[in-house]
């Protein structure tokens, strides 16, 4: 019989790539979403790439009780990953109360109805804000987590807390958190990849938006920071290589394959590119010159942040393997794709 795996917030970017990959894996999915910062386009997306037209969808928001608890009572699920939470830096600094209230009731909800169902194995999808400002680069799982530099980066590091803690209370629970550096791209086919309501928080979108012309010119937030060419910083993961970790991730759970009953995991690269690199292999991997300027440091954001992904490499058996031009040519494709060119 074919294992269950709940993709809750899973109609959005990381989501549904996600369900792509657990569908060619071979297992069940069950897809929910409250549908407050996507449409169905990459659902529908999901159900073109994997020929499956009958994933099922329910539309729900997991900061209500009743509702999580009415979709395990109802289901068969053997696993959670949990994508159901907003994830804006900049907007959380400026809506803390909102952030709280979502990322944490949502996930708690998902931890109390799994527990009660049977639903052993949780895998919560975290983030290398947790690291705050390192003090030593690239980062391990054993890297002192630093202040949280924004409400968002605070809930993750709350939330990894709340799943560590649940796993150490209730003896049937199990946990892994993988700590996303920065997800880019799309998939290959161009039918997923990440769709933001409004303007973009994230960079590759903005940078493919003015790149088609949606935007006049992209904005790059600070360009005196102490790096070699004075901007920030990051691991950028390719989405499809961050998306198949899950299915390592949910495989190591589901065939009683961890060490310990909660387990962390780096998700990128290990290779550091800054937002001038970024933008440079994207013009040439596209052909497209970008117009862009320098504005004023944004709230939150760290100097320089990458990953040691080598836990993740040994224990889980999966590597990050595809190129950045590689990737930035398949959120262009999607770009050209959305515009219907």
């Amino acid at each position: 019989m074919k294992k269950c795996i709940l993709v809750s917030g899973g109609a959005g970017f990381i989501g549904s790539h996600v369900t792509v990959e657990l569908i060619d894996a071979g297992y069940d999915v069950i897809v929910a979403d409250n549908m407050s910062n996507c449409d169905m386009t990459c659902f529908e997306g999901v159900k073109k790439i994997t020929g499956r037209g009958d994933i099922p969808f329910v539309k729900m928001d997991f900061c209500d009780a009743v509702a999580t608890e009415l979709l395990f009572t109802t289901n068969h699920i053997d696993a959670v990953i949990h994508f159901a939470g907003f994830k804006a830096v900049g907007e959380s600094v400026s809506e803390p109360l909102q952030y709280y209230q979502n990322n944490l009731d949502s996930f708690m909800n998902v931890l109390e109805s799994a527990r009660h169902h049977g639903c052993d194995n949780i895998l919560f999808s975290s983030s290398a804000t947790v690291y705050g400002e390192p003090e030593k680069l690239p980062v391990t799982e054993e890297s002192p987590r630093q202040p949280a530099t924004s409400p968002y980066g605070n809930t993750k590091q709350i939330l990894e807390d709340v799943l560590r803690d649940s796993v150490q209370a209730y003896s049937n629970v199990k946990g892994i958190a993988l700590r996303y550096f920065n997800p880019v791209g799309a998939h290959p086919s161009a039918l997923i990849g990440e769709l933001p309501r409004g303007v973009p928080n994230n960079l590759v979108p903005f940078i493919t938006q003015t790149a088609i012309g949606k935007r006049e010119c992209l904005s790059i937030f600070g360009n005196d920071y102490p790096t070699p060419d004075g901007t920030c910083q990051r691991d950028f993961i390719d989405i499809v290589d961050l998306a198949k970790a899950h299915v390592f991730a949910v495989r190591r759970m589901l065939e009683g394959k961890m060490k310990k009953e909660y387990e962390i995991f780096n998700v990128g690269t290990g290779k550091p590119l800054s937002v001038l690199e970024l933008i440079t292999a994207f013009q040439e991997a596209t052909g497209v010159k970008l117009n862009y300027k320098f504005a004023p440091r944004r709230a939150g954001d760290v100097t320089a942040i990458w990953a040691d992904p080598s836990l993740a490499n040994q224990e889980l058996g999966w590597k990050a393997e595809r190129p950045i031009k590689d990737t930035l040519a398949a959120a262009w494709a999607w770009e050209k794709h959305l515009a219907g060119k």
